[in-house]
């Protein structure tokens, strides 16, 4: 470079460290000024140009209108370049005046000018290809200013101006070089015909400029709009159209197709012979790669992000090196103060680029990972609707489901951490570099030690799977049980059974708090290893260090720079074997994936549409179909032709294949020799109705505009009419998953109105009239199907079994075995007396019997289409509350103070005190270890080394080691509290539930209740400990950093307190967002997989009515509107990120700054130790704000749990100073005296003013239309309802005040629907193991189920499924006969079966209770009169009150409400 030098105004020099480093004012040489420090920004540019210019050629956004700013811009960049050759010009102009001018003078003004030049070209070409705000020339312009800065400065130092010209021309140039830099701070306007203008909310960011853009500043008003007000989904942005399913599907699809095709041509390459002896040698045919369609798709993109990871792993190391360089300047005497300052900013500079790279990076790697979700279950969602039914078969529709929520998610959370992969490594191996330079071969025993930690990890996490394993047992079982408790309480309550149950739960609750208690251990230990191992790691290298040479010293500079890199350390050799387990996972996960989207394809040609001879408009023949290529033949033999306009119906016992052959029409079985051919469209109704969860009108359109006309037309012909008025919206009804809401026939006739209404022009009918009661099958019959209906004229093929409408169809199918044996009309196949004959002769004699009850029920009910009316589900009159909940838990922003005092209790107020008292111990213990380190380091400075070697050592070592102890009781005893918690808020839980009285079940649906048991109780047992275990760390932590930093430089505390104010502030805006984001994610994320698993059950109803494309774009829909919810979520922490790392920036500048200001004051120990806090501090504010809105997200759980343990109890079980005599009821008489009783509060009287008594032993029939109360009676006898007034007394004693156990278990029922335990018999009669074997071997024997469980091998053993499913309905209501003939009480209560019961059963019951109750007073609700003929007295009820009361005879005698129904039943003339 001297060459440029030498002949300039005597300045021979290019550097000149006197006059830049050894000086108070330091400058530099005019020859460096002229050359390197005017090129530098032009070099920048030159080299970024290339690739810049090719990413701008390959990325077209659109042109932007020459605007403004635009112009002001280039026509600043022209003056420059003006500007700068004037001074080219000004230079040739002195040459010819013989002045001596070195290079310099030619070279800088042209590199400078053409460089202006390019930039000036940049700025149109940018504006050309769409681009609104250039980093490139950002970055250029801030480095031209930078540089002119220290001209200009050198200029003012130097005074006197010499040469006018240039002075001016710099000046100009300085000046336009300021107002280029501020313009491009602004954002141009947005390129033509982009989405932002038709877009409503479109996303900032592609508009954003390019500071906004690595700030993440864009996302601030997000921020603050979830500040101010609940977020809804109304408020997120559009997504941006490269993240939209539209764009990522197709693409993936594409090279997915790419790589199925190679596969292909790879086996058609190889001939026959070849492939056969390839074959024997290669066990497995090569599979197309589903990873090389996903890098070839994302791979792009995700490198980005991974150059980014590169150059931040690159910068960590700097600041160590900086920190070696501060150490060593506060040391030296008499060194320029600037140097520190320069080193302050220089390391401020360094974690600030360090916190933009690293976000930068971050933001790429989770954007990759929501791409990837979006193509993986956009390409399943696709794959799933064109399976073939063989494919169907090898994985259930939850593996399915599982493949997109489970398998994609895996996917999503490993993109964040896979470049840990190489990162990891590199970062080890750098680290250790630096090390190894510091300490020297000492590094390897702290190598040695952390290399030994990592099995321990492994084994600590090896085993806390093993025991989360055995926890999710314990805790399914739990639910499980809890699920039947709640589904059984009417019946536990009734039995007074709740304390053999409650006992059985709090069991298992106590396996489950054992195996938590066991994990607790482990994780203490690991919390040690992780806390501990900087620490150990340290203290091995330095011991070793110290020891192993006396001419080795430990002074600050190797010990704090050697604790940095150590930090460095930790987090790759803690990330590695995790990044590993997930890799592993993952790639599970992809081979699933792969097979799955590698299954048969159903072939679309297999039904042709084109060729068909006009009047006929269903031909097959010789058809040959089976499920799946490798099964035998289904159906063979098909021949078919269906005429235009016909009714086909389609016949043939269980089995013989009607639906196949309907299913082989659409197209849905393999097709193994013959052709088939249909005329027009398709509509399909299959056997079992499909429903979407959608309103009752979508269902019946199904994707065709609505005519208001032919709607009405539609639902009377199917009969829907009544129903309408019946559902709570009318059409407008939401109908829940599968239907939940309707009643099975009503689901039939929606589907079947589905098809009508979807004008088609063949109707393919797979039996749709079996599900619906006769007198409304006939009428859509009539109405719909049959010669007279909506469809004459269409072709329709129907399977039937109704044998009363054959005779009006145009021709009959018979199916036998899967082929046709017979077809003709109705009279021709009577006459051929073939297979159609008989089956006709088998069906006869049932249809007829059941068109006849079917008319008496007609007659009978006023209201039409009873049976089949809205089932009475409570399910979906209970959607509002639910959704009023959430919004209340939505709107309810703050959680509480009085939540948190809540858990404190919980846990315990005295060890909440004393945990807290521990962190503080143990922060101190750390504290006193670094502070002891440095008073160490300082022994270097007296040459005081030798003589306390051993002791310096051994303080460290017992500092650390007591430090470690305490983290261990910390954590240890923070766990146990969490557990305290934990079993006293489960245990409060559950006794308030079986406390609550029946009307909040009867209101509350289970699934809230069981969620308190299994979703916040999980939270509360497991969550909330590791939340608070992480927050009050890093919040120790943080406040020990500071504590270090202000006891080294008191100053500092000056600048805490703004630091806090914008820490505080950035938390609260993040808190608040975030927590409503992620509650938008969770609500938008369950609608994809309820749409899926919906789509697969109804994949052949979505293919024959041609609406698959419509269906994706709906599943589409989906998942863009939960990424659109999961984007800002993604964004928000980037946004938090960058900002609070800012303010741990800002505290290492200042620690830095007043440790330069203090160093005569200060030993170099104790800045290496402020500095190297300071350092460190970044990680655990941005942990702490992330724990704060964990915290508050989680606590949520305790207050859901608080509310359900607090709502209202019914009376106590025992009430001691009432307790009845151990023989009541002796004689078993009953008074009610004036008595009324009500529902709940604010609800009419169920019961009004009953007055009867009933002697000891009488037999009492109670009978009543529907409503007229007689099941509340029943329930009054056992204050299930509590009087509105009145009395009832048993024996003389009032049944009000005594203890509802007392009561309870005194009274005997056999309810109307028995209920079974999961558990043994034995159990399910005798829970509390009061009888003996004999005992309840004789009740089985009297109530005949003794043959049956003796002739089981498990004897009284025999398991009894959920719900008893295992036994039939009939042996399930023996079993409640059981119970009742073991406790045996003087009163019984029979609420008699309705239909549930054949009548043998029935007559079982009545026999045993006549021989074995005879003592006993009976309470008979009768469904049936003849049962109670023979009763003493008979009780009718009519709406509440006493209408008769007399004995049988005499009642029908009175001809009254009795007489009536007797007659009707027969039983009187």
């Amino acid at each position: 470079m001297d060459f440029f030098c030498e002949p300039i105004y005597n300045l021979s020099q290019f550097w000149d460290p006197n006059l830049t480093l050894y000086t108070d004012s330091p400058d530099l040489t005019e020859c460096f000024q002229m050359s390197l420090l005017s090129w530098f920004p032009s070099i920048y540019l030159w080299i970024a140009f290339p690739l810049y210019f090719l990413y701008l050629k390959r990325s077209n956004r659109g042109y932007i209108m020459m605007s403004l700013l635009n112009r002001v811009k280039t026509v600043v960049g022209v003056i420059l370049w003006i500007v700068c050759w004037t001074d080219l010009f000004s230079s040739f102009h002195e040459l010819q005046q013989g002045t001596v001018l070195s290079p310099l003078f030619f070279v800088t003004p042209l590199v400078v000018g053409i460089t202006m030049l390019l930039a000036t070209f940049l700025i149109q070409y940018e504006r050309l290809r769409g681009v609104q705000s250039s980093g490139v020339l950002f970055v250029f312009w801030l480095l031209s200013v930078l540089c002119a800065i220290v001209r200009f400065r050198s200029k003012i130092l130097k005074g006197g101006i010499t040469d006018k010209l240039r002075f001016t021309t710099f000046c100009i140039s300085f000046a336009l070089i300021v107002i280029e830099l501020l313009l491009s701070c602004f954002n141009e306007k947005a390129p033509l015909f982009s989405s932002v203008d038709t877009d409503p909310n479109p996303c900032p960011e592609p508009s954003a400029g390019f500071l906004s853009t690595i700030t993440f500043w864009w996302f601030t008003s997000m921020a603050i709009k979830g500040y101010k007000n609940p977020l809804e989904s109304k408020d997120l942005w559009s997504l941006n159209k490269r993240d939209t399913s539209d764009v990522i599907v197709p693409n993936l699809l594409k090279e997915w197709e790419r790589e199925k095709a190679k596969v292909e041509r790879h086996k058609c390459f190889h001939t026959p012979e070849e492939a056969e002896v390839l074959l024997s040698e290669q066990p497995k045919a090569k599979q197309p790669s589903f990873l090389r369609a996903l890098l070839r798709s994302f791979g792009p993109y995700f490198l980005i992000g991974s150059a980014y990871k590169l150059l931040q792993d690159l910068i960590t190391f700097v600041n160590p090196v900086l920190l070696r360089m501060l150490i060593s300047f506060t040391k030296q005497k008499g060194v320029p103060t600037w140097w520190g300052f320069a080193l302050s900013f220089l390391m401020f500079s360094c974690a600030v680029l360090q916190t933009l790279i690293l976000h930068q990076h971050f933001q790429y790697c989770f954007v990759t990972g929501m791409n990837l979700r979006t193509g993986i279950t956009g390409a399943i969602y696709r794959k799933s609707l064109v399976i073939t039914n063989a494919a169907k078969r090898s994985s259930t529709v939850g593996e399915i489901v599982n493949l997109m929520s489970v398998d994609a998610q895996r996917f999503q959370d490993l993109t964040t951490f896979l470049n840990m992969l190489w990162s990891a490594p590199l970062q080890i191996i750098l680290a250790l570099y630096f090390l190894w330079q510091n300490l020297g071969p000492s590094v390897l025993a702290g190598v040695a030690v952390m290399v030994l930690l990592i099995p321990l990890n492994a084994a600590i996490v090896m085993k806390t799977r093993a025991f989360q394993v055995e926890q999710m047992q314990y805790k399914d079982s739990r639910i499980k049980l809890m699920n039947e408790i709640l589904n059984g309480i009417k019946v536990l309550k009734l039995y007074a059974w709740e304390n053999s149950f409650k006992d059985k739960v709090l069991e298992i609750r106590q396996k489950e708090l054992n195996v938590l208690r066991k994990m607790a251990y482990l994780g203490a230990l690991s919390t040690v290893a992780w806390t501990s191992a900087p620490f150990l790691v340290a203290l091995t290298s330095f011991a070793v260090y110290v020891m192993v040479d006396e001419n080795n010293v430990l002074d600050a500079e190797k010990a704090f720079v050697s604790l940095s890199l150590f930090n460095i350390l930790r987090f790759p050799l803690n990330m590695l074997p995790q990044v590993i387990s997930s890799v592993a996972q993952a790639s599970v996960s992809l081979k699933r994936i792969q097979q799955f989207l590698s299954h048969d394809e159903l072939d679309p040609d297999v039904v042709d549409r084109k060729n068909t001879a006009a009047d006929f408009a269903v031909t097959v023949t010789n058809g040959k179909f089976s499920w799946a290529k490798k099964d035998p033949a289904t159906l063979h033999n098909i021949n078919l032709m269906v005429p235009q306009g016909s009714l086909l119906a389609v016949v043939g016992h269980v089995g013989c294949g009607k639906s196949s052959l309907v299913c082989a029409l659409l197209g849905e079985m393999e097709k193994l020799e013959g052709e088939i051919s249909i005329l027009g469209s398709v509509a399909y109704v299959p056997q079992q109705a499909w429903i979407q969860n959608a309103t009752l009108r979508d269902n019946i359109l199904f994707g065709q505009p609505y005519n208001e006309c032919k709607y009405r037309a539609v639902l009377d012909a199917c009969a829907l009419t009544p129903d309408l008025d019946v559902l709570p919206g009318g059409d407008m009804t939401e109908i829940g998953e599968k239907g939940i809401n309707l009643s099975g026939g009503q689901r039939q006739r929606v589907s079947l109105a589905r098809a009508l209404y979807n004008d088609a022009d063949v109707y393919l009918l797979d039996d749709p009239l079996s599900a619906v009661d006769a007198h409304v099958a006939k009428h859509i019959f009539d109405k719909v199907i049959g010669p007279e209906g909506k469809l004459a004229g269409k072709t329709r093929i129907l399977v039937t079994h109704g044998i009363s409408f054959l005779p009006q169809v145009n021709n009959i199918l018979v199916m036998v075995e899967g082929s046709v044996s017979e077809m003709g009309s109705y009279q021709d196949l009577l006459k051929q007396n073939g297979a159609f004959a008989e089956f006709l002769r088998n069906y006869a004699l049932e249809d007829i019997t059941e068109e006849d009850e079917a008319l008496v029920a007609m007659i009978e009910e006023e209201e039409p289409f009873p049976e089949d009316a809205l089932s009475n589900h409570i399910d979906m009159v209970d959607n509002e509350p639910s959704v009023n909940e959430a919004r209340r838990q939505f709107i309810r922003f703050k959680v509480k103070l009085k939540v948190f005092w809540e858990y404190t209790r919980a846990v315990g107020p005295l060890l909440s005190i004393f945990i807290c008292f521990l962190y503080g111990c143990q922060n101190a213990a750390s504290i006193g270890a670094n502070i002891w380190l440095s008073q160490w380091t300082n022994d270097a400075l007296d040459n005081r080394t030798e003589e306390n070697k051993h002791m310096r050592v051994g303080v460290y070592a017992s500092l650390g080691i007591l430090q470690g102890i305490l983290v261990l009781i910390c954590s240890f005893t923070l766990n146990l509290g969490g557990i305290a918690a934990a079993r006293k808020l489960h245990s409060g839980l559950l006794e308030n539930k079986f406390h609550t009285p029946q009307s909040f079940y009867d209101t509350t649906p289970i699934g809230r209740i069981i969620n308190r048991f299994s979703k916040d109780i999980y939270v509360i047992d497991e969550v909330l400990p590791s939340t608070v275990l992480m927050f009050l760390g890093t919040f120790f932590s943080s406040m020990s950093t500071m504590i270090v930093i202000i006891s080294s430089t008191p100053i500092f505390a000056v600048v805490i307190a703004p630091l806090a104010l914008i820490y505080f502030f950035v938390q609260r805006f993040y808190v608040a967002t975030s927590r409503q984001l992620k509650r938008l994610e969770s609500v938008s994320r369950s609608p994809i997989y309820s749409h899926f698993s919906e789509t697969i059950t109804g994949t052949s109803v979505i293919r024959a009515f041609g609406r698959h494309n419509a269906f994706v774009l709906l599943s589409d829909l989906k998942v863009d509107e939960n990424q659109k919810s999961c984007y800002p979520g993604i964004v928000s922490n980037r946004w938090l990120g960058v900002r609070i790392e800012f303010i741990g920036n800002c505290i290492v500048l200042f620690a830095a700054l007043f440790a330069v200001i203090g160093k005569d004051s200060l030993s170099p120990g104790l800045v290496g130790l402020s500095v190297s806090y300071a350092l460190q501090v970044t990680m655990s504010l941005n942990w702490m704000v992330r724990m704060t809105s964990d915290l508050e997200s989680n606590i949520v759980a305790v207050e859901r749990v608080k509310e359900y343990s607090e709502t209202e109890t019914e009376a106590p079980w025992d009430v001691e100073d009432k307790k009845p005599p151990p023989e009541w009821p002796q004689t078993g008489k009953v008074e009610f005296l004036n008595y009324s009783v009500r529902y709940r509060e604010g609800l009419d009287l169920v019961l009004k003013n009953l007055t009867l008594s009933i002697k000891g032993g009488e037999k009492i029939g109670i009978v009543g239309r529907t409503g007229a109360g007689k099941s509340s009676m029943t329930l009054c006898l056992f204050r299930l309802l509590e009087a509105a007034s009145g009395e009832i007394t048993v024996d003389g004693v009032k049944i009000s005040e005594i203890g509802l156990h007392d009561l309870r278990s005194k009274l005997t029922i056999i309810p109307q629907e028995p209920v079974l335990f999961s558990g043994d018999l034995r159990m399910n009669l005798d829970p509390f193991e009061k009888y003996s074997d004999d005992e309840v071997w004789r009740a089985l024997e009297l109530s005949h189920l003794k043959k049956f469980v003796a002739n089981h091998p498990s004897k009284l053993n025999l398991e009894c499924t959920e719900g008893g499913e295992n036994l039939s309905v009939g042996q399930r209501q023996l079993v409640c006969l059981a119970r009742a003939l073991l406790r045996k009480t003087r009163i019984l209560i029979l609420d008699e079966a309705t239909a549930a019961i054949d009548l043998e059963t029935d007559d079982l019951i009545q026999s045993t209770i006549r021989t074995q109750f005879e003592d006993c007073t009976v309470f008979t609700i009768a469904h049936r009169l003849n049962t109670i003929m023979d009763y003493t007295r008979v009780l009718v009820l009519d709406k509440g009150r006493i209408a008769e009361f007399d004995t049988p005879a005499n009642l029908i005698a009175q001809k009254g409400i009795f007489y009536g129904m007797a007659k009707d039943a027969g039983l009187a003339s």
